[in-house]
């Protein structure tokens, strides 16, 4: 079950350059996501697995 403070987002500002921005965007497209939810992927298994680096060692 997904807990209440998951559902919550904050908001925050992201610069990217015009080309990452294109590059996330076709890849969002690839995938059937939008842009921001692209995004949010991409952060949370970079999250994943900065921490899962750390426990494995």
């Amino acid at each position: 079950m997904v807990e209440k403070k998951d559902r919550e987002k904050k908001q925050i500002l992201l610069r990217l350059s015009q080309s990452l921005y294109n590059d996330i965007a076709k890849w969002a497209e690839d995938d059937f996501r939008s842009i921001n939810a692209q995004i949010e992927y991409l952060l949370t298994q970079a999250v994943r697995k900065h921490y899962k680096k750390d426990n494995d060692g």
